[in-house]
């Protein structure tokens, strides 16, 4: 198994709750990550027919024939559960009494929120991020996410990273060798079958097969729910219900606009971007690297990669990433902005191998804005020397953050 820097923080907080849930998208290792941190635990599948009725028909005795320290996997499948695992765990007062994982986050958040809060600590994993896919060690605190930097790791060559942003981060995938497009076109019609239709009445599967598919489109762009809604023929409700749909599955996140005081309107439409290029890549139809490398949206593929791999970091620390982009009604524009309570750090993001002086230009606008306290910035870029490194705004490979 492929280290998960999210393990510690999933350690350090069992010992604090009776319940720990470890939700996200399917096929992130969800169920490989809960036996390898609770290696003496019972594991039960409730995809398992006849287990998941005996759950349902009789949860107290499905509980007390199978006791506590026990892993629950895919136990949003039997909500009937939930009220009694709140009374088992309210007489029992032993840390870490069961182990729920799942992949439809929002059932079993709605079924926490009812029954549980309080007793359970919830973290979201999601695939593998680049620094655990090559092993590299977990980012030494909150603070360091994007601006500690690594002189000391391989150089990635622009090959490597297409065929990184093509192939994706899925565990699976990298375990086992698999052809990536494949594994993608089986994922996808399992999430639709399983998922979606579990959770949407949908009577044309199709349409929202098509809405993935202009969502890719629109990656790392404003979102527009008129232009999905016309181009579907679907109300624009309908739209944004299955845009919380792919949220809240782990498929998509979002980044919201920053706002401050400064004196110039911000856009506050968000932008999405998805968590995995390999899956971005299948539903744009690239079919190979090479197809990748003349695609009319690898600039946008290329930033959709930096910011879910900034945004999957800050999630294996157990927290709510604090990401934001920035752009003024003139159009001047920040890809990314961290935010960590005080001040903001700006990064531009460029597929470029060589480094222009007009690549910091919307950042050091930024910096310059009356009431902003903000000093420094990045410039990301797929060089391989970092630039001005001893000035405000440097610019460095994507590969040492």
């Amino acid at each position: 198994m492929i280290p998960r820097h999210l393990s510690p923080y999933i350690l350090k907080y069992s010992k604090e709750y009776p319940i720990v849930a470890l939700v996200g998208p399917r096929q992130s290792g969800k169920t490989t990550l809960a036996k390898a941190l609770f290696p003496n635990y019972k594991y039960v599948s409730l995809e398992a027919l006849d287990t998941r009725q005996h759950a349902i028909s009789d949860p107290r005795g499905f509980l007390n024939d199978h006791g506590p320290f026990i892993i629950l996997d895919e136990v949003q499948r039997v909500p009937e559960l939930f009220p009694y695992l709140q009374e088992f765990v309210d007489e029992r007062q032993d840390p870490a009494q069961y182990i729920l994982t799942g992949s439809s986050q929002f059932l079993l958040i709605e079924n926490i929120t009812q029954s549980l809060a309080g007793r359970i600590v919830t973290f979201k994993l999601f695939p593998l991020t680049y620094t655990e896919l090559f092993q590299y060690e977990a980012d030494a605190d909150f603070e360091s996410v994007f601006r500690t930097r690594h002189p000391d790791r391989q150089r990635v060559s622009q090959e490597q990273l297409y065929h990184i942003m093509w192939q994706g981060f899925y565990p699976r995938i990298h375990d086992k060798h698999l052809d990536s497009y494949k594994w993608y076109e089986n994922y996808l019609l399992t999430y639709v079958e399983r998922d979606v239709r579990s959770l949407l009445n949908i009577r044309n599967v199709r349409v929202f097969e098509n809405f993935l598919m202009l969502c890719a489109s629109q990656s790392a762009q404003l979102m527009n729910y008129t232009t999905l809604s016309n181009a579907l023929g679907v109300s624009v409700p309908t739209i944004k219900e299955w845009i919380s749909i792919l949220e809240t599955s782990g498929l998509i996140f979002t980044l919201p606009p920053y706002f401050t005081n400064f004196s110039k309107r911000l856009v506050k439409t968000p932008k999405f971007f998805f968590v995995d290029t390999g899956l971005l890549c299948h539903l744009l139809s690239i079919r190979s690297v090479e197809h990748l490398k003349t695609h009319p949206l690898l600039g946008s593929i290329f930033e959709n990669f930096i910011i879910s791999e900034c945004f999957k970091r800050f999630c294996n620390f157990g927290e709510k990433p604090p990401l934001y982009f920035w752009r003024d009604q003139s159009a001047s524009e920040i890809d990314l902005l961290i935010y960590n309570g005080k001040v903001g750090f700006p990064v531009e993001i460029k597929l470029s191998q060589s480094s222009h002086s007009d690549f910091k230009k919307s950042i050091e606008q930024w910096l310059s804005l009356k009431g902003n306290t903000a000093e420094q910035g990045l410039v990301v870029y797929c060089g391989e020397h970092s630039i001005h490194t001893h000035t405000a705004v440097p610019a460095i490979p994507w590969y040492v953050l």
